[in-house]
């Protein structure tokens, strides 16, 4: 007896079940797929904003909120509550490499919300390892001008000499800046102290970056800081720590999502696996009468669910990468996801996700049809042939 052909043959002796049943795996795994590396995307994001801030320890307001650190992250508008004048005394404090000053505003372009940050040019250059695309950057803080990222071109399609208008003024465009793969691309850059005359701020910066030479003795720089104002001073990694925290809900939203779409697809290949003992009493009792013992009644069984969750795994994999592929650009158009920074949340190819994924579909679908396969192998011969 050759079990994988009777195997295969039971598995579409009913082409719709089949069908059917397989269809509900695929979408339980597309489910899992989709979801889960959604969440795992954003980590990875909200990761790559912390690496890309270039910071060992940050100085904001009085604010302890892991909605004011994602938008640290994500250069986003915030209050403008720390003195600037503070950053000179930073930046003097034995250890300290560099204290960079950032005044986040919110404005627009031809009506479209755009983030300006106003800059010491000469610091930020040299922190973000800045190169410019065209165009000369600011000879010195009070040029009235700006630099915009190369997302920002490319989107309002502005070349070097356009002219922004920020509160009534006009601003002309005097560099564009390199591709960064960071929020800078989608930035515009002020001097600050042009910023702070444009928008009407008093001598005051959205937070602070600061490098140290030594980060082993973080604490005793955030002690000095301390010292100097009664503001709020975080490390790089408690700030992503903070961040991440928002994170949390999400992912388990998304785990129990997943979940349920798991077990629903577990319940149908229950109730398939029931469905065909019922069906096909003669053919056990014939198999068993024949000299087939209950282990190979349990193996067939097995052995078909199996091959449901190897099915179900690899079109679940193709059809949630699909998904994933067709609804990024609406997810990341979400609110929610927004606020963390509209990372790519499009499932990324690989040999480990697709291990993954099929080890998993295969598991759930051999335990769920462990118990069909137990049933199905306790029927004697008389029982299976007598009830047809």
């Amino acid at each position: 007896m050759n079990i994988l052909k009777l195997v295969s043959k039971n598995l579409l002796r009913r082409k719709s079940r089949f069908i059917f049943t397989l269809l509900g795996i695929t979408i339980g795994m597309a489910s899992f797929v989709a979801l889960l590396s959604m969440g795992d995307n954003l980590r990875s994001e909200v990761s790559r904003q912390a690496d890309d801030l270039g910071a060992d320890i940050i100085v904001m307001g009085r604010v302890d909120c892991p909605f004011i650190h994602r938008a640290v992250l994500a250069g986003e508008q915030l209050p403008e509550s720390v003195p600037r004048k503070i950053v000179g005394q930073i930046a003097a404090i034995d250890g300290i490499t560099a204290a960079i000053p950032y005044l986040t505003l919110g404005s627009s372009i031809q009506q479209t919300p755009i983030t300006l940050v106003g800059i010491l040019p000469d610091e930020m250059k040299s922190h973000r390892g800045w190169t410019i695309k065209s165009g000369t950057f600011f000879a010195d803080e009070h040029e009235h001008s700006v630099a915009i990222g190369s997302g920002i071109s490319a989107r309002f399609d502005l070349e070097i000499g356009s002219m922004l208008t920020f509160r009534g003024q006009d601003f002309p465009v005097e560099a564009i800046l390199q591709e960064t793969g960071s929020k800078d691309d989608i930035s515009v850059f002020m001097p600050l102290g042009v910023a702070q005359e444009t928008f009407g701020i008093d001598d005051y910066v959205s937070f602070i970056v600061v490098t140290v030479d030594d980060v082993t003795h973080t604490q005793r720089y955030i002690s000095a800081i301390m010292d100097i104002a009664n503001l709020s001073v975080s490390t790089n990694e408690e700030l992503l720590s903070s961040v991440l925290l928002i994170l949390g809900s999400l992912d388990i939203t998304l785990q129990l999502i997943a979940g349920v779409a798991l077990i629903a697809a577990a319940f149908g290949i229950i109730n398939t696996m029931m469905t065909a003992i019922y069906e096909r009493r003669r053919e056990i009792g014939i198999l068993r009468a024949t000299g087939s013992k209950r282990g190979t009644i349990f193996r067939i069984f097995i052995l078909e669910s199996g091959l449901y969750g190897l099915l179900g795994g690899l079109l679940g994999f193709a059809v949630g990468f699909i998904i994933s592929r067709l609804a990024a650009p609406l997810i990341e158009r979400n609110e929610f996801v927004a606020v963390l920074g509209s990372p790519d949340t499009a499932v990324t190819l690989s040999a480990s996700l697709l291990l993954t994924v099929l080890g998993l579909s295969v598991l759930i679908s051999i335990v769920s049809g462990l118990y069909p396969a137990w049933k199905a192998s306790k029927l004697t011969p008389m029982e299976a042939i007598r009830n047809v």
